[in-house]
């Protein structure tokens, strides 16, 4: 800001302090500062008032010497044409000293594509400090995009020390493309205190809140069910999109089947278009966002210890933060509970996306928000697929062309029997998939899940669920390949394990039928047990047209399915656990489809302890063919 002459009027001179920064619009002629001798001349001595404001004081203004480093108080004399300044050296004991700030022109960070080249001015928080082998890499956020700032103290040494991640810093450099994107080198940083830092936060909470709102569209189908849910899923929306502006990387986990990766799949692709439009750093989707599929329909100690250890590592080595936790397709259930209370100890959020039978008294307490149908008094017909498309598309509208057929898939997946698979089977074949070729796309995904056990296969998956891809032809012959050897595999399982099936009549009058899938079908081939017996039920299913329950059985587990029958498996699974002592019983899954756990030497007594509580279950004419025959458990 320029300062005003004041010396001398009612009261003691005013002597002005700049800051490093001010420039020569801040001071004005006739004011006293502060200054600094830089150099010594035959005809006077340079003097400093800021890091760029400097001028002569001529030697006939002052009697005495000066040495290089002397402070002395001086007054502007005179700004002239060329820009060169001319001060007096003067004598004040008695003086009142006044700082002034610079009025800064701050640039913005998601503006700099034009400023290439050029000096700018930036203010805003640190989200990430890299330590490279050369410069120190800060990742600074403001209100319209987040840039990379390097600043070289020596190779591999850290700039800056000072700063940590959350200081609000103004910084001043030039804006340079390195490697296609954009960084601004560091002349100058400055970590704000007081009111300057709370005016920059202030500023940015607002910004920050209102990018962070999820876009408004319009659900793909009218779905009165599905409407409920979807204040819950903008939510959460607002809660990625806000999780991605301040740098805060997200993993998602999602079950290792269709729907799952038809829920993670387009909210991958969504958040991705986000960061890319958030952030100049060409590397920010690769550390910001990671998909990792869950062999087991529930956060499995195994996997939480690997988050852990991979997040803390990324904190150490890349100056990330913790990330956030987004479970897709689980995570709704009593059996995540020790995988949350291990994050507990984090600052790590954890948000649920599911259509599981939930067990919210047990999950909710450790998570940010839960969206599930069942808290809603709906079902699983409601698929995670179905509901994260909507959610994708809150977050980035324009991948919606990409979409449409997604929710059919989910639903044929999950075999959901929703009245609106109807309209999003329409929906589907409106962009030209025949209901057909959608029921391949799941079997193929399925298949694919199966064999890439926990890698994500991001591109792979991709052109089999056509979406983020771009080869149609290639995804069609991919789909059809895929799919034809799924089935001749599960031909083959079946070849081998139908003449083991055992087979009795409940007294509900229900089919039960029972197989040793660890010791009569293939193992560690496709398909997995959990699906061998999904297959097995559904052709007793459509060979019996009654109702049907089918148990899939291996030392120390049972794969359940049920048709016709109304059952409860995730009660049925608590009551387990209580009447059969030493069982070590536990599990999950929806109302019809679900797998449980045991110990090998209790499997007979936990079978026929199961069987007993299926024979006392009612038939159900409204299940009859609505089981949820993909879900899987290896």
């Amino acid at each position: 800001m320029t300062t005003d002459d004041d010396s001398g009027e009612g009261g003691p001179p005013v002597v002005y302090d700049l800051d490093p920064d001010c420039t020569v619009e801040d001071v004005s002629e006739g004011n006293y500062y502060r200054a600094t001798v830089n150099g010594v001349v035959d005809y006077g001595v340079f003097v400093d008032v800021s890091e760029s404001v400097s001028g002569l004081a001529h030697e006939s203004t002052y009697e005495g010497s000066y040495a290089v480093g002397d402070d002395l108080v001086v007054e502007l004399t005179e700004i002239r044409e060329n820009g060169d300044l001319s001060f007096d050296p003067v004598d004040v004991d008695d003086y009142e000293t006044e700082p002034v700030g610079h009025d800064y022109d701050v640039a913005d960070a998601g503006e700099l594509g034009d400023e290439i080249g050029a000096t700018v001015h930036l203010e805003g928080e640190v989200v990430q400090i890299k330590q490279t082998g050369g410069p120190t890499i800060f990742h600074v956020s403001d209100e319209t995009g987040v840039v990379p700032c390097a600043a070289f103290e020596e190779a591999g040494v850290r700039a800056y020390p000072e700063v940590e991640i959350d200081d609000v810093i103004r910084i001043t450099g030039d804006v340079e493309e390195r490697d296609n994107a954009l960084q601004v080198e560091v002349d100058a940083l400055d970590v704000l205190a007081g009111d300057e830092a709370e005016a920059v936060r202030g500023r940015l909470t607002e910004a920050l809140e209102a990018r962070a709102e999820p876009h408004d569209v319009e659900p793909l189908v009218e779905w009165p069910a599905l409407a409920q849910l979807l204040p819950d899923l903008e939510s959460v929306a607002r809660q990625l999109r806000r999780t991605v502006l301040e740098s805060r990387p997200i993993r998602v986990r999602h079950h290792a089947d269709g729907d799952g990766m038809c829920a993670s799949i387009p909210v991958q692709l969504a958040l991705e278009k986000f960061i890319e439009q958030t952030h100049h750093d060409p590397e920010a989707k690769r550390h910001l966002f990671k998909r990792l599929p869950s062999k087991a329909p529930f956060y499995e100690m195994e996997d939480v210890t690997r988050d852990l250890n991979f997040a803390l590592e990324d904190q150490a080595r890349h100056g990330q933060k913790l990330p956030m936790l987004l479970m897709l397709d689980n995570g709704s259930t009593a059996e995540d509970v020790p995988a949350y209370e291990n994050l507990a100890h984090y600052d790590i959020p954890i948000v649920v996306v599911d259509h599981h039978h939930p067990d919210p008294e047990a999950v909710e307490p450790y998570v940010d928000a839960h969206v599930n149908p069942y808290l809603y008094d709906e079902d699983y017909r409601i698929t995670t697929g179905m509901m994260c498309v909507e959610l994708a598309r809150m977050i980035w509208p324009p991948i919606t062309e990409e979409l449409r057929h997604v929710p059919a898939v989910a639903g044929l997946c999950d075999r959901s029997k929703a009245d609106a698979m109807t309209d999003y089977v329409e929906l589907a074949e409106s962009e030209g998939y025949e209901e057909s070729f959608l029921r391949d796309v799941g079997e193929a995904l399925d298949y694919e899940a199966h064999w890439l056990k926990y890698d994500a296969g991001r591109n792979l998956i991709n052109d089999v669920l056509n979406v983020g891809s771009d080869d149609e032809q290639r995804h069609r012959e991919l789909v059809e390949f895929l799919a034809e050897t799924a089935r001749s595999e599960v031909d083959d399982q079946l070849d081998a394990a139908m003449p083991h099936v055992e087979h009795e009549r409940l007294e509900s009058d229900a089919h039960l039928y029972r197989v040793d899938v660890e010791n009569h079908a293939h193992r560690f081939t496709f398909p997995a047990p959990g699906k061998t017996t999904g297959e097995i039920h559904d052709r007793k299913v459509q060979e019996t047209g009654d109702p049907v329950i089918t148990i899939g059985y291996g030392p120390d587990f049972a794969v359940l399915r049920s048709d016709g029958v109304r059952l409860d498996i995730p009660e049925m699974v608590s009551e387990l656990d209580e009447e059969v002592v030493g069982g070590g019983v536990s599990g999950g899954g929806h109302l019809v489809v679900g797998s449980i756990k045991f110990v090998p030497g209790m499997r007979e007594e936990v079978l026929d302890t199961l069987v007993e509580k299926m024979a006392d279950a009612e038939l159900d004419e409204e299940l009859q063919s609505t089981v949820v025959g993909h879900e899987q458990d290896d």
